[in-house]
């Protein structure tokens, strides 16, 4: 059904559509509402990284009336946490695998006593050898390798690849680290089970995901799925972190609940959460390059090996998106690209914001860095020569069919920050100076990000989203999640336009297992492009359905009939109200729910096995600028502005799609200088806010962003994936303007002072090494 051009909800900006609960306090996040009759939870953990459990005993001295008590022995279902691989047990039984891992639940109406309580379980755990460094593990919990080049089979690349390097100009070598970064979303990981009378259980929680949740109960408690419905409350936050853990919390909430027959609420402390749940993964990456006198990139060989913990979790997807982005945004004639993640005894690594994506970025953009410093090439100009174009080929055998700025992305971040001008003028400076204790650094860097699950993944997952006709107005139903991110607002945008309808008369459905179809995880920058879309699909049917009942109303052809503003014309005359129309149809013919499947666009192919073809329908593009000022004296690098651009396919809300760029550049900023977990004997020993530092409002640089609109095909609008965009670019950023200022490459994050005060010292003593050679 053509739109009206005055149905321009999509491409504008109007107040969130959930803003004034939140600034004004009615939003109810889980620690809000009322449970009557509920008992406070709270899990007993391991304090060792490895060890075999031999017994937990509850003190007979204490008094344990009132206190409900879970182990293992209390599950009905199956001892494991539902995800990928079952090898996560919700509570331990035998084998302790990590510190913090839950052995024991308790839950009691009075706080105080639960926690008097908790003193007296006694755990005795038999130490085990623990293995805490992912390079000296040999337990792989899942490998990719990715072959590209002339030749068929990977003898014929490899010996082709072998030729390439032998005559390269420059053979370049390299490794790469990044540790552990926490989510440290706003609200801690919070559920309430509630027994039902018939057996059943209803969940409320902070999550991403509820069908997630809904699944692993069900195996847990041995439940029929209609016996179970999970609820999202308003959650504050979540960057991944609360996309497989809540399935955790929410197991022992639930075995609470029912053995103790009354409502069971968990909430963690901040220290807790930080201790237990899931961080971004840990890598190590090792790169070896060919590269011609002009810097055109010939060859690549890439290996990484990530942390995954102690188990699989999330791990499998974060390594895959990994390797799939390894090489970057550029051409590479031949490639070999291989991962593996592994166990070590540490709490299991999962998901968080670009989930794989930063960490290779970060070593390819950091390569790429040392190539053009090794070369003595300008490093915009080196990401220029080689980066994507249209018709272009990936790693994988893809070919970039379609919206593909790379180029664009890179010469709208170079004009914002005027980039030879200003790099010109730093170095002048510096030469004019040399001994001046502020030095100033601009660094560039380009980043890509598949959007939507990779591969198959979607078409295996079927995800389904629709609409339903109200008394008014209309209701999106979909089982995606607004953790902060704006999706309620999107949702009402992506539904009123083809509708016709203003804003206020679409509402957006609180995610209920028991009541919406399962529209998939809220993961992966898919919730716009994939789940959107089949909501405006479903729109658009609505739309019809109701503009050919109206035409009927009235006589008149439906071809003429449109809704604008809420209201029915025929050419000029005005028909009826939205309103009127709506409850006319469900008066006379009853509820109209109309539920749409979303449809892969043909031709995208990708096999799993071999890891070739179209890994993602399409990609998105980012362009960020750094400039900072170095301090000779104290090694402290201070953020003086950003640049970031972003290729979002087309802007449904321009400002959110804005704020989900400055927040996920901010984020990633605090990955580059400031964000280190910090381990003693397998466990985090910087577990609050005062001791993980994390950026904030006065911490954040001044910002200037453009997003680019070069529109997907498939996608509604246009649209495609943005979300985690934004944290794959600045940290590279970040060390190119210190390689700038400094002349120092610091080949880890996060760059901390020492870090780079020790690179500067090495640096210092290799060109002194050199001077010498030429004397």
């Amino acid at each position: 059904m053509p739109v009206s051009p005055l149905n321009t909800a999509v491409g504008r900006s109007p107040p969130r559509m959930d803003g004034h609960d939140k600034v004004t306090g009615r939003a109810k996040y889980l620690d809000d509402l009322s449970f009557p009759g509920q008992l406070w939870g709270r899990t007993i953990r391991s304090t060792v990284p490895r060890g075999t459990l031999k017994s937990i005993t509850f003190d007979p001295a204490f008094d344990w009336t009132g206190i409900t008590r879970v182990t293992a022995a209390d599950i009905p279902g199956e001892n494991i946490i539902n995800l990928i691989v079952d090898d996560q047990p919700c509570l331990v039984q035998d084998e302790v695998r990590h510190a913090e891992e839950p052995i024991a639940l308790l839950a009691c109406d009075d706080r105080e006593r639960l926690e008097e309580a908790m003193k007296h379980v006694h755990v005795v755990v038999e130490p085990l050898p623990a293995v805490l460094d992912p390079l000296q593990s040999e337990h792989v919990f899942k490998a990719y390798l990715i072959e590209h080049g002339e030749g068929e089979g990977s003898a014929a690349k490899a010996a082709a690849r072998a030729a390439v390097f032998a005559s390269a100009h420059r053979v370049i070598e390299g490794t790469y680290v990044v540790r552990h970064q926490e989510q440290m979303y706003i609200e801690p990981n919070a559920v309430c089970a509630l027994p039902r009378g018939d057996g059943g259980v209803v969940l409320h929680g902070s999550m991403q995901c509820p069908f997630y949740v809904h699944r692993a109960l069900q195996r847990l408690l041995a439940l029929s799925e209609d016996k179970i419905a999970v609820l999202q409350a308003v959650t504050g936050g979540g960057f991944g972190g609360k996309e497989d853990y809540p399935s955790m919390i929410a197991g022992h909430a639930a075995l609470l609940a029912l053995k103790a027959g009354r409502p069971v609420r968990m909430i963690y402390q901040r220290d807790e959460d930080v201790a237990a749940t899931t961080k971004r993964h840990p890598a190590v990456m090792n790169y070896r390059t060919a590269v011609a006198a002009d810097g055109t990139f010939l060859a690549c060989e890439i290996d990484v090996v990530m942390d995954g913990g102690a188990y699989v979790t999330l791990s499998p997807v974060v390594a895959s998106r990994g390797v799939l982005h390894a090489a970057g945004a550029y051409r590479w004639p031949h490639a070999r690209i291989a991962c593996r993640v592994v166990q070590t005894h540490t709490p299991p690594n999962g998901a968080f914001r670009g989930f794989g994506v930063p960490q290779t970025m970060f070593g390819i953009e950091a390569h790429v860095e040392k190539t053009a410093l090794l070369l003595g090439l300008d490093p915009l100009a080196l990401r220029k020569k080689n980066a994507f174009v249209l018709d272009d080929v990936t790693p994988t055998g893809q070919v970039l069919k379609w919206s593909v700025s790379a180029q664009e992305s890179l010469d709208a971040v170079a004009a914002l920050c005027k980039w030879d001008e200003t790099r010109a003028r730093f170095d002048a400076e510096a030469k004019a100076n040399p001994g001046a204790q502020k030095r100033k650094g601009l660094g560039i860097s380009l980043a890509h990000h598949g959007a939507g699950f990779t591969g198959s993944g979607e078409v295996k997952l079927k995800p389904r989203a629709g609409v339903e006709l109200l008394p008014g107005g209309v209701r999106v139903l979909a089982i995606s999640t607004d953790i902060g991110q704006g999706t309620i607002t999107v949702f009402s945008q992506m539904a009123a336009e083809p509708l016709g309808l203003p804003l206020e008369l679409v509402e957006v459905a609180q995610p209920d297992t028991s009541k919406m179809p399962d529209s998939g995880p809220t993961v992966a920058s898919r919730t716009t492009m994939v789940v959107g879309g089949t909501i405006a699909k479903a729109a658009q049917q609505l739309a019809l359905a109701l503009s050919t009942y109206c035409a009927g109303r009235h006589g008149v052809a439906a071809e003429l009939v449109r809704c604008e503003g809420g209201v029915y014309f025929a050419a000029d005359k005005r028909l009826e109200s939205f309103d009127s129309l709506s409850r006319a149809w469900l008066d006379e013919r009853g509820p109209l729910q109309i539920i749409e499947l979303y449809t892969h666009p043909a031709g995208i192919h990708f096999d799993d096995q071999t890891y070739t073809g179209e890994a993602y329908p399409c990609f998105a593009w980012a362009a960020t600028a750094v400039e900072l000022t170095f301090d000779v004296d104290t090694f402290e690098v201070t953020l003086d502005k950003v640049w970031a651009s972003a290729d979002v396919g087309r802007a449904i809300h321009p400002v959110l799609a804005a704020g989900q760029v400055e927040g996920g550049t901010v984020q990633a900023l605090g990955y580059a200088l400031l964000e280190e977990v910090l381990w003693r004997d397998g466990r985090i020993v910087n577990t609050r806010m005062q001791n993980y530092l994390i950026p904030t409002a006065l911490d954040a640089p001044p910002m200037e962003t453009v997003l680019l609109e070069n529109p997907y095909p498939a996608g509604p609008w246009g649209a495609k994936g943005l979300g985690e965009l934004p944290m794959d670019g600045p940290a590279p950023a970040v060390l190119a303007a210190i390689l700038h200022a400094t002349g120092a490459l610091v080949p880890e994050l996060p760059i901390t002072p020492e870090r780079l005060m020790k690179m500067c010292d090495a640096n210092a003593a290799a060109q002194a090494a050199q001077v010498g050679v030429s004397r």
